[in-house]
């Protein structure tokens, strides 16, 4: 019987270890009001950066994109962000997918996160207490090249690779915080964004120089 209730005690204290506030990681949710596709690179303008709405995403924006919808597994997106309770400012990485295909195109394949759900724990927000807690939150996507970048590490190692961002945005209070307990936040304030890849150090140099050269001679005239 002892042994029973260590046990089940033991239980309850690893569960509560582990109980945390959430957040959805989902870039189409109609009801709210949300629904940010993401974009390829823009074709004849790979380096062009773009970030905000098109007129048919929520809100409507006046934002064009030349480059396709992300689709299948050949895209990474992640979610990164940290609960707004400490002094630290660095976003860590909370969960990780691909992209839905067809007509969903553009869109979170929240089917293959955890669980088959788009609700995403955020460490340090704990539920069941008075505390509502917000949370700082970032999507980053990028062409993992069949498979070979799987971090955002080698991402940013290699400048080559087509990636994107999108803003940064609090929202909160987060999902289970509270008495009572609030619902799952949304994504609110993010759009949609563009993949581009990010040019040589070298490269640019090499256009500083010209831009240089070019000042020069024309002062000479």
């Amino acid at each position: 019987m002892k042994k029973i209730l260590l046990f089940t005690a033991s239980l309850v204290i690893v569960t509560s270890a582990f109980a945390q506030g959430t957040v959805q990681f989902n870039n189409v949710v109609t009801a709210s009001g949300l629904r940010f596709p993401i974009y390829d690179i823009e074709p004849g303008s790979p380096l062009t950066e773009k970030h905000g709405n098109t007129s048919t995403g929520l809100p409507a924006m006046s934002q064009t994109y030349g480059g396709a919808l992300l689709q299948g597994t050949g895209f990474t997106v992640e979610l990164w962000g940290i609960v707004n309770t400490g002094t630290s400012n660095t976003l860590s990485r909370l969960a990780g997918t691909s992209f839905r295909t067809g007509t969903a195109a553009g869109f979170i394949n929240t089917a293959l996160l955890p669980g088959g759900s788009s609700l995403i724990g955020v460490p340090g927000a704990p539920i069941g207490t008075a505390a509502t807690p917000s949370g700082t939150f970032q999507i980053r996507a990028w062409n993992n090249l069949a498979g070979t970048i799987g971090t955002w590490a080698l991402v940013l190692a290699a400048p080559a690779v087509p990636r994107g961002y999108s803003e940064v945005v609090t929202v909160g209070p987060l999902g289970g915080t509270g008495t009572p307990a609030n619902t799952d936040p949304v994504l609110t304030g993010m759009t949609s964004f563009n993949l581009h890849p990010v040019p040589e150090p070298s490269a640019i140099a090499l256009g500083v120089l010209g831009l240089g050269t070019l000042m020069f001679l024309r002062r000479r005239k």
